[in-house]
């Protein structure tokens, strides 16, 4: 059955990545409008093709000293077997399934985005259309490319049996989440620094000092912010959840591997470990359809019906995932030990049950953070009225409301922990982060549609398109905005669940027992509680170092080059996006290299009992700094649109430049430093995993 399960897989997350590829040959067969707008969409694409291929050229360097240091380092020949090459491999596999995903669907976005703006010239419901589908690009792209990735691994390294060290065996295929989770976190960092540099750039010079609107052509930073989007919100999503991804369902066969019934022997130990590795990864294929069946109800015609289609598709593909996967539960029985060697087994209908929680907790955490963003609701029109007494006003009551709303998601995670834990263990929580990812084919299609209407707004501003043309790219990136708040709320729910299932496959692969008592785990406790404030600090005043370059030279063309503001001058959007990629890769570095260095070198210093409580300090802190960040960040932005949109006297009033003050405060927040957490908590644990045989154990301090 081993093979028959993979290959079942595998076959479904072929036909996945063709229909990504087929959506793209539709969208590439859409109008692509006017001469401006293709020269316009053209210098968009460009940057963000520019920018990736510099940025891929510095991870080749760190990949190549990485896999050289896993081949060494991670070496055991003992019974003959070359871990240390298979898990160079399997991270080599990781990088490039995760960067191939990145680029495809940063390819496909910075192209629907003028397609959509000529669609937009027709019909709301055409222009959706396009955008939406090439949101559905990155989304199957990443989970096919994810269930490609650990299918062939699977299949590589051959089929469980009473008699191979199970725990072993997965973490051969650990490098594969460490592969993804390394891109992950560098995507998301370099996108975030580059995006947010030209967003703060163009804001501060041009509408506060020049006056001018959003997305003026007039300004040089304009076409740097629209690759911005792209690389950090279309190509850095994908790849932080594509690392959530992989990361759920190898955590979740670790642990399931540790939970065999220790009376088990023979065929039927075999049978057990194969279910409990497989049933995971089939879940996962089963939402590749269930997200594939969503994807046809995402339609609509007038401003009103946008957002119902949108969170209708993931209902339509939530109910096909609960179907589906009922009728897997029924055929394959995954029944763990509640406790390693219990005879005590949870029943399969609780491991279920424990899927339907994750996946539910998923759309309650996006509801929450909806509700604390949306420019429709009560928290982000008080920041807004705040805004008439001016920016300190606004500034402060967006933090607040950023801290505010970490209890909501907060308490659906803890209910949904302890739940899962009660019906099925440890291996019911990871369970539930598989579930909560499994419709993540649509889910990250809906966040990635997003960038590509803010993108055809831009367009249709930039190629002075009729009015009409511009609200109806405006109504999308309306609904865009809080689509893409709650895809950073579910990413943050799933980069918690996740981070947890790693760290329980920590303790078992480990062999520790984690105890305040202990002053090595205390130690470790709080200095990872401490490294997520670090990191926001260090990614901050990234954006904040590369955003004064850009400040620098947005000042200089418009005091330099004579007629821009007439609109007879060619002002230089190029030299932003140079700007914005040099001040990004150069930034990026240290963050990236403190989440893999901090567990490494305390594991050798002091053992494995400090880094568990690194893990976990470093977890129940990440979670609270990304929701308070994210939804701050939220908030100040839409608390801005709501004043464009004509309250508290609407554009050019005092409270709405005390309101783009606020939203530059904000944009690192919910588009660089927090998302970023997320693939902190998880890369710290797999790092810890990897270099596992090199710390210190207890009787060695």
């Amino acid at each position: 059955m081993y093979l028959v399960w993979n290959f079942l897989s595998l076959a479904i997350a072929l036909a996945g990545l063709a229909y990504a590829v087929n959506s793209f040959k539709q969208i590439m067969a859409k109008d692509a409008g006017d001469d401006l707008m293709q020269k316009i969409a053209k210098a968009v694409q460009d940057g963000a093709k520019a920018f990736l291929y510099a940025e891929y050229k510095w991870l080749a360097v760190f990949v190549a000293v990485a896999f050289v240091l896993l081949m060494i380092g991670t070496d055991d020949p003992a019974n003959g077997q070359f871990l240390g090459f298979r898990t160079a491999i399997a991270f080599l596999l990781g990088c490039g399934a995760s960067a191939t995903a990145g680029y495809f669907g940063m390819h496909c976005a910075t192209r629907a985005a003028v397609r959509t703006t000529q669609a937009a010239k027709t019909s709301l419901g055409g222009a959706l259309d396009v955008a939406f589908k090439s949101g559905t690009v990155m989304g199957m792209t990443v989970v096919s490319m994810g269930l490609i990735g650990i299918t062939l691994l699977f299949l590589i390294y051959g089929a469980p049996d009473a008699n191979k060290d199970a725990v072993n065996y997965v973490n051969y295929v650990l490098g594969f989440s460490f592969g993804a989770s390394s891109i992950a976190l560098f995507a998301r960092v370099g996108g975030g620094i580059f995006t947010k540099a030209a967003d703060v750039g163009g804001d501060l010079v041009g509408k506060i000092e020049a006056g001018i609107p959003e997305d003026d052509p007039r300004n040089p930073a304009t076409i740097a912010d629209n690759v911005g989007d792209n690389v950090g919100d279309v190509a850095g999503m994908g790849a932080d959840l594509f690392e959530s991804y992989v990361g759920a369902i190898i955590a979740t066969a670790i642990i399931g591997f540790s939970l065999v019934p220790g009376t088990l022997t023979g065929d039927a130990h075999t049978l057990a470990l194969t279910n409990l590795l497989m049933y995971p990864v089939v879940l996962a294929a089963v939402g590749v359809v269930a997200s594939f069946i969503g994807t046809f109800r995402v339609k609509a015609d007038d401003e009103s019906k946008l957002s119902e289609a949108l969170f209708g598709g993931l209902i339509a593909a939530s109910i096909a995932l609960l179907i589906g996967g009922a009728a897997l539960t029924m055929i394959m029985k995954p029944s763990p030990a509640m406790a390693p060697g219990s005879d005590v087994l949870a029943s399969h209908w609780s491991v279920y049950f424990a899927m339907c929680i994750g996946l539910v907790g998923g759309i309650i955490i996006g509801k929450i953070t909806e509700y604390y963003t949306s420019e429709k609701k009560a928290p982000s029109q008080t920041i807004a009225a705040q805004s008439e007494t001016g920016a300190a006003t606004n500034i402060i009551h967006g933090l607040a409301t950023g801290m505010a709303s970490t209890w909501g998601p907060t308490l659906v995670l803890a209910a949904s922990i302890f739940a899962c834990n009660e019906m099925a263990g440890m291996y019911g929580i990871c369970v539930a982060a598989v579930g909560m990812l499994s419709t993540l084919g649509i889910s990250l299609g809906v966040d990635a549609y997003g960038p590509v209407a803010d993108n055809a707004g831009g367009l249709a501003e930039m190629s002075h398109q009729p009015p009409e043309v511009r609200e109806r790219t405006d109504q999308l990136d309306a609904t865009g905005n809080t689509t893409a708040a709650i895809g950073k709320g579910f990413a943050i729910g799933s980069a918690a669940l996740t981070a947890l299932a790693l760290f329980s496959a920590y303790k078992v692969a480990a062999g520790v027992t984690l105890s305040l008592d202990d002053a090595k785990v205390v130690m470790g406790l709080l200095l990872g509680a401490m490294l997520p404030f670090v990191f926001s600090s260090m990614a901050m005043k990234a954006v904040g170092k590369a955003a004064n370059e850009m400040v620098e030279e947005v000042r200089r063309q418009f005091r330099e080059i004579p007629g821009i503001m007439e609109g007879t001058g060619e002002p230089d959007h190029m030299r932003c996006v140079e700007i914005s990629t040099k001040g990004s890769l150069k930034q990026m570095v240290a963050p990236g290299c403190l989440a893999i260095a901090a567990p490494i070198v305390l594991g050798m210093l002091v053992g494995r009992e400090a880094v568990g409580g690194l893990l976990a300090g470093a977890t129940a802190a990440g979670v609270m700094m990304a929701l308070f960040m994210a939804n701050a960040g939220g908030a100040w932005d839409n608390a801005k649109k709501y004043i464009e949109s004509g309250a508290h006297g609407g554009k050019g009033s005092d409270a709405h430049k005390a309101a783009v003050q606020g939203d530059t405060v904000g944009d690192p927040f919910k588009d660089t430093a927090g998302p970023s957490i997320n693939i902190l908590m998880k890369l710290m644990t797999i790092a810890a995993l990897i270099a596992l045989p090199l710390f210190k154990v207890a009787s060695e301090v």
